[in-house]
């Protein structure tokens, strides 16, 4: 069972790759030299008529099998010569015309549909046998329409007259003219061959005329020339003599001039001499007084220079001195401010480190105290209160007393007291006490530290018998 459907598989592919080739066997393409042309059903023109055939110039097509078939046309050049024989001109002459044509299958789309339904499947001799019958009629028509002086002499015409004809009638069964060339055309009369000899008659009688005329017109050159050369050696024979007279005289003439001129050129050259050297003189003394003009303007501008160069050298000497001191002043200047600058940055810092020191000092002080700023404030006074007991002692220690003396009659006064205990106890009130210090502080002196004393205590203090002396 796998055997047979392996047959099967293999039958199967053998028919499709069958058909495959088949299939590209109806792919053809043209060669550049050719024309394919497609024939059998090929579809419908523009016109909706059924096409006999398709043309194709280059390119590829699929020729479908069974409905469609192709053949190919040759684009190689055909070489056709036409030897016409007693063709009758418009003059009724018989003329034989040798000629060779060059024709060839159009590729042009309407030319090539012609070729495709008039020529496909003919040989090579019978396309050139049915172009050589064409070419034949429209040669014959053409030269019955003209003389034949103007066939012989005006060729460009004639040939293009032919070319005209012939090609029009080759592209009905798709052909194009590609060349045409005629050679020599004769005549059975003679009448071409009667032409020529005339043309060379004439031109040997033109020649000779031409030549006779030269000799004479040679001829009477000569006798006017010998006759000009008489007249004009008498004339200028007569020429002389009258020149050579007016020679004379005008020697003699030019002699008295030149001696004339001699002798006023003398006067002249005399005069001029003298208004030269008169000159020359005036022009020296002025030379001279320029040279001596330019010479004190030579020394005035070296005296000038020497003195202004100088001056204005000292003078960029001191500006240039006066602005390299200037220049180290402002450097000097910077300098001693950048020092200031820096010292006194240096002394806000260290002022701010210790006010940063004392602020920590103050903080540690308050939070040692409890958060109390009255009770901080009393543990600084403590700290500093014998520096202020000092203070107010070194108040009266340097004071000087030699002597005192009181007078005292004993009697009180209004306040019951003596005049030595009003005395001592001013003195004693001289001195400032401490709970005063505390008050202009701002500040109640702490109550572990005493309260203010009494006057009558001070007075009580104080009293002393009141005729005693003190020195």
């Amino acid at each position: 069972m796998p055997l047979q459907m392996l047959i099967t598989v293999c039958i199967i592919v053998v028919v499709l790759f069958a058909a495959l080739l088949a299939i590209l066997s109806r792919y053809r393409k043209c060669p550049s030299d050719k024309i394919l042309v497609i024939y059998g059903k090929v579809g419908s023109d523009k016109s909706g008529q059924a096409r006999s055939a398709k043309c194709i110039h280059g390119g590829a097509a699929f020729i479908v099998p069974v409905i469609q078939s192709f053949q190919y046309l040759d684009l190689t050049p055909i070489s056709i010569s036409a030897d016409l024989k007693n063709a009758l001109s418009k003059q009724n002459i018989r003329i034989d015309v040798p000629s060779r044509f060059t024709v060839g299958i159009s590729t042009e789309p309407g030319i090539m549909q012609n070729a495709a339904e008039r020529l496909l499947g003919l040989k090579l001799n019978e396309i050139q046998e049915l172009a050589k019958d064409i070419i034949f009629g429209q040669l014959r028509l053409v030269v019955a329409t003209m003389d034949i002086e103007e066939i012989n002499t005006d060729r460009d015409k004639f040939l293009s007259a032919v070319a005209s004809n012939v090609e029009i009638e080759l592209k009905k069964i798709g052909l194009r003219l590609i060349n045409v060339n005629v050679t020599d055309i004769n005549d059975e009369s003679g009448y071409i061959d009667a032409l020529g000899k005339e043309a060379a008659a004439k031109a040997i009688n033109d020649a000779k005329k031409s030549v006779a005329e030269k000799n004479r017109d040679g001829e009477i050159g000569q006798a006017n020339a010998h006759r000009d050369q008489r007249v004009q050696v008498a004339a200028a024979d007569a020429t002389a003599i009258d020149g050579e007279n007016n020679a004379k005289i005008e020697v003699a003439q030019s002699e008295a001039n030149r001696r004339e001129k001699e002798a006023e050129a003398l006067r002249l050259a005399t005069a001029a001499e003298a208004v030269q050297a008169a000159k020359a003189k005036q022009e020296a003394y002025i030379a001279q007084q320029e040279a001596e003009t330019t010479r004190a303007q030579l020394e005035k501008a070296t005296q000038e220079a020497d003195i202004i160069v100088k001056a204005q050298i000292s003078k960029e000497q001191a500006e240039i001195q006066a602005e390299a001191e200037a220049e180290v002043m402002r450097r000097r200047a910077r300098g001693e401010a950048d020092a200031i600058f820096a010292k006194m940055e240096a002394e806000a810092r260290g002022a701010k480190e210790i006010l940063e020191r004392q602020a920590e000092g103050i903080r540690a002080l308050v939070a040692a105290a409890g958060d109390d700023p009255q009770a901080a404030v009393q543990l600084m006074i403590a700290d500093k209160l014998e520096e202020l007991v000092k203070i107010q002692v070194d108040a009266v220690k340097n004071l000087k007393i030699d002597k005192v003396t009181v007078w005292d009659s004993g009697a009180g006064n209004a306040d019951g007291k003596s005049s030595t205990a009003n005395f001592l106890s001013g003195m004693m009130a001289s001195i400032p006490p401490l709970h005063e210090i505390f008050k202009q502080a701002g500040l109640d002196m702490p109550s572990y530290l005493g309260t203010e004393s009494k006057p009558d205590m001070i007075a009580a203090a104080t009293d002393a018998p009141a005729d005693a002396e003190q020195d």
